[in-house]
């Protein structure tokens, strides 16, 4: 008994020096890049204005996943202890997913990102067609031509590429056919009637992201969804499968409300690392496999109800879980101060560069735009964004979607009606929820000291 009490001792004081050295190497990495409270970098470093990339992991959310490694790190499918306590865990999460969308408890299935969650959501499309046309299917002739056809989705022309690329994919191998909608260069936004015009009898999908992540441009999902389920009856009646709806609520989320019963889609992804989460993900599914299809892409051990086989990944659910707590206690707070920051930015580049002329992309009036996000040209020759932003001292920023090239213009912006040499010169700026007055300020400057090395 006495040696078992030196072992479990040795042990938990190894436990806690390897905690102190992860607590240490924290604090060596933010004293290298000047972190200064939640996700902000000091001035005397670097201001990082890149939020629609990606967002730093909250502190609360940082400890919430240390406890669950340390407390939570059984199997959640096992009967003891440490098992049933990650259980627990991960269904408090889902909780707090739930509640985050507006949906229920047994909506929320675990992913890996949103990468995995549109993919999902795709081939689910695809084979509810199928299946449908294959048990409705009576000799009808009209049924029998709907069977030799492929299914279709539609999806707006502005889509990320894990929505896009799956969609080319299988247009590529002849297994469905699609149509992308362009964005009105009016607002920046994907009209309804044009989505509705798209539709064919074969037509499984309709899929568009809430807000888009490089224009900030919000687009009308709710009348959108209110159209397809009108039009849904009829297909019904008339023996069609209904279309699904699909919203990637990637960038919203954190930023604005997000209610699936106002929506009134089938399927919504949430992606962690957009709201100071951990790079894990979640999809809504309104009453998965009952009301709403979906199918899985992988098989095995049968957690996730089957629908997403494989060890629950306990400490990154927990933060997932953590970080939409913090958003249904804050969201207005955060909201509001990120707009207010937002618009100082604006008023302050206008100030300093309306002399040189600066356009700001997709602000139409009338349109709404994510609350943190702003997208804009410094005109002149020579002045492409990710020249000026070669130049800067102090602002981490992008030109558009982490994946997009530096060297061309977005074909998003060129898409909303922006001229080639304005989308060019394009910067976006998404601020977080502790940028302040004080950065703005700072970053301002560093713009301008950049466009004049460039002028």
């Amino acid at each position: 008994m006495r040696e078992d009490n030196v072992i479990v001792g040795l042990w938990t004081m190894e436990k806690v020096q390897a905690k102190n050295m992860l607590v240490n190497k924290g604090k060596e990495f933010c004293e290298e890049i000047g972190c200064a409270g939640e996700g902000r970098m000091s001035s005397s470093s670097k201001i990082y204005m890149d939020y629609n990339a990606t967002t730093p992991v909250a502190p609360e959310v940082i400890q919430t996943v240390n406890e669950a490694m340390q407390e939570a790190w059984g199997n959640p499918s096992s009967s003891y202890g440490a098992g049933q306590r990650a259980k627990e865990i991960i269904t408090e999460a889902r909780q707090s997913l739930a509640r985050m969308v507006g949906g229920q408890l047994q909506d929320i299935i675990f992913t890996s990102g949103g990468t995995e969650a549109n993919n999902l959501v795709i081939h689910t499309a695809v084979k509810y067609f199928r299946e449908s046309i294959k048990q409705r299917h009576d000799g009808l002739e009209d049924q029998k031509k709907t069977l030799e056809t492929y299914p279709h989705l539609i999806m707006s022309s502005i889509e990320h590429d894990s929505v896009h690329l799956p969609v080319e994919h299988l247009v590529k191998e002849h297994v469905a056919e699609a149509t992308f909608v362009p964005v009105s260069q009016a607002t920046g936004q994907v009209e309804v009637d044009d989505v509705i015009a798209a539709v064919r009898p074969t037509t499984c999908l309709v899929s568009v992201m809430l807000a888009n992540n490089e224009t900030g441009v919000v687009m009308p999902v709710s009348e959108l969804s209110r159209q397809i389920r009108a039009l849904n009856k009829r297909r019904v009646a008339s023996g069609l499968p209904r279309i699904l709806i699909h919203t990637d609520a990637a960038q919203m989320i954190g930023k604005g409300q997000v209610d699936v019963q106002d929506l009134g889609v089938d399927f919504l992804t949430i992606v962690g690392h957009k709201f100071y989460a951990p790079r894990i993900g979640a999809l809504y599914v309104r009453g998965p496999g009952i009301t709403t299809p979906l199918y899985p892409m992988l098989f095995g051990g049968g957690q996730e109800r089957n629908l997403r086989p494989g060890t629950e990944n306990t400490p990154m659910i927990a933060g997932l879980g953590k970080a939409a707590e913090l958003v249904n206690k804050n969201c207005e707070v955060y909201k509001a101060h990120m707009m207010k920051i937002r618009d100082y930015m604006e008023e302050r580049l206008k100030a300093v560069f309306e002399e040189q002329g600066i356009h700001f992309n997709c602000r139409q009036e009338g349109t709404r735009r994510l609350c943190n996000t702003s997208n804009f040209s410094i005109l002149g020759s020579g002045l492409q964004g990710w020249r000026v932003l070669s130049r800067c001292r102090t602002l981490l920023a992008s030109v558009g979607a982490a994946c997009h090239s530096e060297n061309q213009p977005s074909s998003i912006l060129l898409s909303c009606g922006i001229p080639y040499h304005v989308a060019q010169n394009a910067l976006r700026l998404s601020v977080g929820r502790d940028t302040s007055k004080e950065d703005v300020d700072l970053i301002v400057e560093d713009l301008k000291q950049a466009v004049a090395q460039l002028l």
